[in-house]
């Protein structure tokens, strides 16, 4: 799993096959169920993760204990690097939603590797700067779209699995946390979706979402990133 890791995330892909298999052997492998906590902020002890399966939520508590859900994170996803930069303390709370495995560097042996392969740490920042910018996308989306085109863009951003000619997407987190994710209220969010179902657009079964018409997502989508270029 140390090798599928390093071959697969962009991070090191620079390298040749031979350093790619030296930063393998620093590498330790780590499963975790659903549910489970993978780091926290009270966790002292910098990590990088490099998920290998499954997913894993990324979240921040505030003062009154809500949740914020930043990012969910897929295979070839890295988790840390930002505070393996920036020499802070850790401030997110990781959790998988689904079983999920993973390789770990830890921060010492990470220090090494980037201090013998500096390029290691050019798409670390590469992929930060990535990250900063769809952040700020997303930022600006929430500000000035409504929430039928939050809604849009992030169901078409998921993984759809395709049944009887029909593309399905299963939620990975819950619709309290989707609404988290999107800056909105549960309520605010099942209206969203009951205004997409009855217009035709989508069709809700729970957890799965039928994308009856991705042309008009897609549309709805591009309109709204539209109005906030402009």
């Amino acid at each position: 799993m140390a090798d599928l890791c390093v071959t697969k995330v962009p991070i090191f892909q620079g390298l040749s096959r031979q350093q790619q298999e030296h930063v393998a052997s620093f590498i330790r492998p780590a499963s975790f169920s659903r549910g489970e906590t993978v780091s926290s902020p009270e966790q002292s002890v910098p990590r990088l993760l490099v998920m290998h399966s499954g997913q894993l939520k990324v979240s921040r508590l505030a003062a009154s204990g809500k949740e914020q859900v930043l990012r969910i994170v897929g295979p070839g996803d890295v988790v840390g690097e930002r505070a393996f930069l920036t020499g802070e303390r850790q401030e997110d709370l990781v959790m998988a939603v689904a079983d999920s495995r993973m390789c770990v560097l830890e921060h010492k042996d990470l220090a090494a590797l980037i201090r013998e392969y500096p390029g290691i740490g050019m798409r670390m920042l590469r992929s930060l700067s990535d990250r900063l910018t769809s952040m700020e996308s997303r930022l600006a989306s929430l500000t000035t779209s409504d929430v039928a085109a939050r809604i849009a863009g992030y169901l078409l951003d998921q993984p759809a699995e395709s049944r009887n000619g029909r593309d399905v997407v299963r939620l990975p987190i819950s619709k309290r946390e989707v609404a988290s994710y999107l800056g909105t209220s549960p309520e605010t969010l099942s209206r969203g979706l009951a205004r997409l179902s009855e217009s035709g657009i989508i069709e809700l079964s729970g957890q799965e979402i039928v994308l009856l018409d991705i042309a008009e997502l897609d549309r709805i989508d591009r309109q709204a990133r539209a109005d906030v270029q402009t």
